[in-house]
């Protein structure tokens, strides 16, 4: 009867009637029985007030919108009950709590729908996911749907026709495809243009179409979702269970989901030729590509291909690629997209945190990207969560919150990464008081396997170097992807700086393992080795620059090396079995807080360049002589190549802690160097125009002979990787936050970066 009931109400009838206010205010736009006008929407089933409390239509009412609805001077009495007729309306199957064995109806939902819709990360890929279809729909929508999947055909707006339903045009839509080799497709138009279409078939697997390839797109009348067959009692057992799924909760998942297999680890860490699954894109974080269909003598005739924009104006992501699929994020949000033309397939999107209840980059916006693994793909938010998308639909499969207690208001920004059956990540904030982490889950379940602190506990080794109570909120943040070397199955992360940044009366001592490489064991955590580049930091230093491993000879032997430009000014080159210290050479020109490296690695710091309640003028400035953006190793031109900074700061114990320093005769520059690898001499370089705080690109190297990157002014450059010859550029008129990749899709190499708020493609004109 109760069903029976909210089906007559959804049909346009009130479950409660409306107060004299309503048709006195309200009907005039919004229509006498609520379904809306050409002035006004309904507000009867209207998804868009679903998610809203009573509370949040009050003051809906009484404020109005910008832009759109007027706000209302109504007596506090009737704004009540005006709000609460409205809530009923829109009252979900969650709050309905239908009866009937939800229990029942979860086995009844395994056995005959899990096969297309999966729910908490478990399920098929055939339909929409369902974790939080309770609170999308209304009782008297959920049972229509079940008995008639056709009903909602044609319904398309957000407010009568849900994610689950078929509508025009939905990604859901099943169209038979007639190509023309004279084979045929069957499946989901995903997405679809007038030139192209991205179809995924019932196996699961996308087919990204241009119209060249197709003569035919024929659109089934009938959703693929056949009526509900069941019993009375199956039928509202299915219903209970349903109205159960209020969202994915936060944890790890109970263990249902498979573990990654051997193959899919393998194209992580071996990626496929013209595929680009991490963010450094190969776990030795070198950014040198084997691709040379673009190369030095074709360079000249890149054109844009496509271009695609996300709601953040200074991205600094770096694209995934696999399969044809590109994946870009943006804060808080990840969108899949077709890699030959932009084309947006899904994005899966969550609201920004409160800056107040953040710190750092995380705050203002930073996000650098993603990682795969398998089915999925894994991002941090801005608030330290770590989750897991299902990389067919875009569905929340699982989330975890990182820190475990403790000082801070954590956040995140690096991509993380992938290792064995593992996803490992860091948090950003370590401006502020709180202890860094590196923390490994399961990509299954999201279930922590080992956490390792950046700051020791105390009693711990590494806790005798914290001399003072800064111990207990030290920093140590781990905000840059690290670097994995699958055969010694070692992983390799950067750290940051120790808190307070400039004043260490509280920390006397080296401040382990702030501005370090720590060198740990993949499945354990375990510490195998240390490297501190800057001991007892007080120019807010971080080492979480790209650490890159590269197996070369290195003054005649066979060595495998991490290189790192570090952002104190030195170039360092170390043995990454053990940590030995080999080379360490500035690699800037202004560099003044040390004379010298000695034998062991330990900088010799000049007294004079600490930082002083008045202020001391020291070089490189606080933003470093390089930073986090990418740098690369060409083996062909044994080459180091990295962005470069000649700046100084005025840095002081408290307060405004640095302040540019201004030197009308010798201002900040930004400067690309090549270096040397075995001397860390300055092979080339080419000085930028333009201002240098505009200029955070990293750099890029391929097989072509050719190196990408952004000149400062805005414009997107390849150069000749032995020369720094300028060889072809696109103006963006951007500033550049983020570091180029190279991919090949329907066997053509393109080369992506975001720009401003767009990320852009490129490739060889016909």
């Amino acid at each position: 009867m109760r069903i029976a009931f909210l089906l007559v109400a959804a049909a346009g009838l009130f479950a409660q009637d409306p107060p004299p206010v309503y048709k006195q205010m309200c009907a005039g736009c919004h229509a006498d029985n609520a379904t809306g006008t050409d002035r006004g929407p309904g507000l009867l089933n209207a998804r868009s007030l679903r998610r809203r409390s009573e509370a949040q239509i009050r003051s809906l009412i009484r404020n109005g919108t910008q832009g759109g609805m007027p706000a209302f001077p109504i007596a506090d009495r009737d704004l009540d009950a005006l709000a609460r007729v409205i809530r009923s309306w829109n009252a979900s199957v969650f709050e309905a709590k239908p009866a009937g064995d939800a229990a029942a109806g979860k086995r009844f939902f395994g056995a005959n729908c899990a096969g297309c819709h999966s729910v908490n990360g478990v399920g098929g890929t055939n339909g929409p996911d369902l974790s939080e279809i309770a609170k999308e729909l209304t009782l008297a929508e959920l049972s229509q749907t079940l008995d008639d999947p056709n009903s909602r055909r044609g319904k398309r707006n957000s407010s009568s026709c849900p994610g689950w339903a078929f509508c025009p045009d939905d990604p859901y839509a099943v169209v038979n495809v007639k190509k023309r080799d004279g084979t045929s497709l069957r499946g989901f138009a995903r997405a679809r243009g007038a030139h192209d279409l991205q179809l995924q078939t019932l196996d699961g697997k996308f087919h990204l179409l241009q119209e060249s390839e197709y003569t035919s797109i024929v659109e089934e009348k009938r959703s693929l979702m056949p009526a509900l067959q069941s019993t009375p009692a199956e039928r509202g057992d299915l219903i209970a269970y349903l109205a159960t799924l209020g969202g994915v909760p936060m944890g790890p998942v109970a263990g249902a989901a498979a573990a990654p297999t051997q193959p899919q680890i393998d194209a992580v860490h071996k990626p496929k030729l013209g595929e680009w699954p991490g963010y450094h894109g190969a776990p030795n974080a070198n950014r040198h590509s084997p691709l040379a269909q673009i190369n030095t003598a074709n360079a000249a005739k890149l054109k844009l291909a496509w271009s695609y924009a996300l709601p953040h104006m200074s991205l600094q992501t770096t694209p995934l690629v696999a399969d044809g699929v590109m994946y870009v994020t943006a804060p808080n949000q990840v969108c899949a997209l077709d890699s030959t033309t932009g084309r947006e397939i899904w994005c899966y999107v969550r609201n920004r945190s409160d800056s107040r209840k953040i710190s750092g980059d995380a705050a203002k916006g930073a996000q650098r990207g993603a990682a795969m693994l398998g089915d999925r793909v894994f991002f941090a938010t801005d608030d330290a969560h770590l989750i897991a998308l299902n990389r067919v639909t875009g569905a929340l499969m699982w989330q975890v919150f990182l820190p475990d207690g403790g000082p801070g208001s954590h956040g995140s920004t690096a991509a993380p990464m992938v290792v064995g059956d593992l996803v490992i990540t860091g948090v950003a904030g370590g401006d502020s008081p709180l202890i860094g982490f590196i923390a490994a889950y399961k990509a299954a379940t999201g279930e922590q396997v080992w956490r390792f602190r950046t700051i020791p506990k105390r009693g711990e080794p590494g806790s005798e170097t914290w001399g003072g109570n800064a111990i207990e909120h030290g920093g140590g943040a781990t905000w840059l992807t690290g670097s994995y070397d699958p055969a010694s199955d070692t992983i390799y992360w950067p750290t940051g700086n120790p808190y307070p940044d400039t004043d260490g009366t509280e920390r006397k001592g080296d401040n382990l393992y702030t501005n370090c490489v720590v060198a740990l064991d993949a499945k354990t955590g375990k510490l195998k080795w240390h490297f501190q580049f800057t001991p007892h930091d007080l120019w807010d230093w971080d080492a979480t620059e790209p650490l890159v491993l590269v197996d070369t000879k290195w003054k005649g032997q066979d060595r495998k090396l991490l290189l790192q430009a570090n952002r104190n000014g030195f170039f360092y080159v170390l043995d990454r079995t053990n940590g030995e210290f080999l080379l360490g050479t500035p690699f800037v020109k202004r560099l003044t807080w040390a004379t010298s490296i000695d034998a062991k690695g330990r900088p010799v710091v000049n007294e004079k360049a600490k930082p002083t309640p008045g202020g001391t003028m020291v070089c490189p400035a606080v933003r470093g002589a390089t930073n986090w953006y990418s740098t690369a190793f060409n083996p062909v031109t044994r080459l180091f190549y990295v962005m470069t900074v000649e700046d100084c700061n005025m840095y002081r114990q408290a307060g405004n802690w640095f302040v540019p320093y201004n030197d009308p005769a010798n201002p900040p520059q930004k400067v690309l160097r090549a270096l040397d690898i075995e001397t860390g001499a300055i092979k080339w370089e080419v000085p930028q125009v333009g201002a240098p705080e505009s200029n955070y690109s990293g750099v890029l190297t391929t097989a072509g002979g050719l190196l990408f990157y952004g000149e400062s002014g805005g414009t997107f450059a390849a150069a000749d990787a032995h020369t720094g010859k300028t060889l072809w550029h696109f103006p963006t008129g951007q500033a550049w936050k983020a570091s180029p990749m190279t991919y090949t899709a329907k066997g053509k190499q393109y080369v992506a970066i975001a720009a401003g708020g767009n990320v852009m493609a490129f490739t060889i004109a016909p």
